[in-house]
């Protein structure tokens, strides 16, 4: 099925309009515009159907019409995706926005929570009960997308990805079928979906194992651009030996001209470690004095904040709408020749919202094999994320190539494949090297659960 697009006639949605529950937005709609749009402004797709699901019916009705009438189809989350591949050209979109239900049971410390939701909903629902799903770093990301790429967070080093809190999912495959993927059913799918994307089916509801988490210690600490190179082989050192419970990641960014930041700072370059520490409060300032020796950072925000205004700390700051270019690597080492080629390009940010970061995956991360779920890189000590930003799609072309630029500079010391959730679309090279040794089980789950390559708006593995 990856050869022509049917385009959706009137027909085709009047009788799915016959059995669908939810909203079904057509070009020429009211709500067509906003409902196409996608996190990231610099893509720009028109879809034949939005089919906005009320409930598993509708995504198992609109699944169907994608299948039978060979159209293009993609499926949107939180529409936070790099790439946009919650949206494509003619096809349709069944877009989960509306699935928003979420379950905590406290007893067991889980948490069911449905396809549309994003990490912000998780943290408001859980944080009443004192615990938190280990996630990412901005709550308005989906829930899904971020989950079926494996889940880089704050909570990494304590708790493990995303995935290795993941206890079940509910999906529509391309079939039809719903099934319930699970260590004890389904299990070749439960491993595909722990790290393999969105190529698998529809997830409809996740069932998360969730952490005693409520206020930690954390925030950023910013110090000049010139430090940088210290700053880095400290935060280096520190990060690949502290306790579990501190995490902590490193960004080069230029500070904007926001109230909440002394005038004197405005458009400065400087480095930043925003920091979370899940361990005894009452030990938290012996734990950061150490950081604090270092030198005196320039501005320091870190201190006791509840986990979900942690999570959303940077909302604000990067809005819907923005132009974005990524570009991604893993990293297992931070070498002196690496550390300069960073200083180089942190130097020349091209807009002052572009911003380069490195995540620690090491720790509780790494305790799980590189094959025991999709997700390959579990030998990785670092993940690498340049971003080129602005909100003027005049700066698309420097954003680009100052991040390709930066990239290709670094790709040399790297351990050769990215993280999926960080990464443009890239081709089928990328995909494989993202993998590695994985891509070849994870086609054969392919070829099982999708042969016909249905779900194929994504970081796509082709059916064996």
């Amino acid at each position: 099925m990856g050869g022509d697009i049917g385009v959706v006639t009137e027909i085709e949605a009047k009788d799915l309009r016959a059995s669908f529950r939810g909203e079904l937005i057509l070009p020429g709609d009211g709500g067509y515009e906003a409902a196409r749009k996608v996190y990231n402004a610099m893509i720009d797709r028109r879809p034949g159907l939005i089919a906005r699901c009320a409930d598993v019916a509708d995504v198992i009705a609109a699944v169907g019409l994608a299948r039978e009438g060979g159209h293009l189809l993609a499926v949107r989350g939180g529409g936070h995706n790099g790439p946009g591949l919650g949206v494509c050209d003619q096809g349709i979109v069944v877009d989960l926005s509306r699935m928003r239900g979420i379950r905590v049971d406290p007893r067991n410390s889980t948490v069911r929570v449905e396809g549309g939701c994003v990490w912000g909903d998780v943290d408001h629902a859980t944080h009443a009960f004192g615990l938190a799903v280990p996630s990412g770093f901005v709550s308005t990301t989906g829930v899904g997308g971020l989950t079926l790429g494996g889940g880089i967070g704050y909570l990494s080093r304590k708790y493990g990805l995303t995935i290795d809190s993941l206890l079940a999912v509910d999906m529509v495959l391309a079939d039809g079928r719903l099934v319930t993927a699970s260590a004890d059913e389904n299990s070749d799918l439960f491993w595909a979906v722990r790290g393999g994307g969105g190529n698998f089916g529809v997830v409809t509801s996740f069932l998360f194992r969730a952490h005693p988490v409520s206020t930690v210690y954390g925030g950023p600490m910013f110090w000049s651009l010139d430090s940088g190179k210290d700053l880095m082989r400290f935060w280096r050192d520190l990060i690949l030996n502290a306790p579990e419970d501190l995490n902590g990641w490193f960004g080069f960014v230029t500070i904007p001209p926001a109230p909440i930041f002394p005038k004197e700072h405005h458009l400065k370059k400087m480095c930043v470690v925003v920091w979370c520490f899940t361990g005894d409060m009452s030990q938290a300032e012996t734990v950061f004095k150490p950081i604090r020796a270092f030198g005196l950072p320039i501005m320091d925000s870190a201190g006791p904040i509840p986990f979900p205004a942690l999570q959303s700390l940077f909302d604000g700051l990067f809005p819907p709408g923005l132009q974005w270019y990524w570009k991604a690597d893993f990293f297992q080492k931070l070498e002196a020749r690496a550390i300069d080629q960073h200083l180089k390009h942190a130097a020349l940010l091209p807009t002052t919202l572009s911003t380069a970061h490195l995540y620690p995956v090491n720790g509780a991360a790494q305790r799980v094999g590189k094959a025991d779920t999709a997700f390959s890189f579990r030998e990785a000590n670092f993940a690498e994320v340049i971003v080129g930003v602005d909100p003027d799609p005049a700066s698309n072309p420097r954003l680009t190539q100052w991040a390709q630029d930066y990239w290709a500079d670094l790709h040399a010391f790297s351990a050769g494949g990215a993280y999926i959730n960080m990464m443009m679309a890239e081709g089928d090279v990328s995909v494989r090297a993202a993998y590695r040794d994985n891509y070849a089980r994870l086609a054969q789950a392919k070829r099982k659960y999708d042969p016909g390559n249905l779900f194929r708006v994504n970081h796509n593995i082709k059916p064996e």
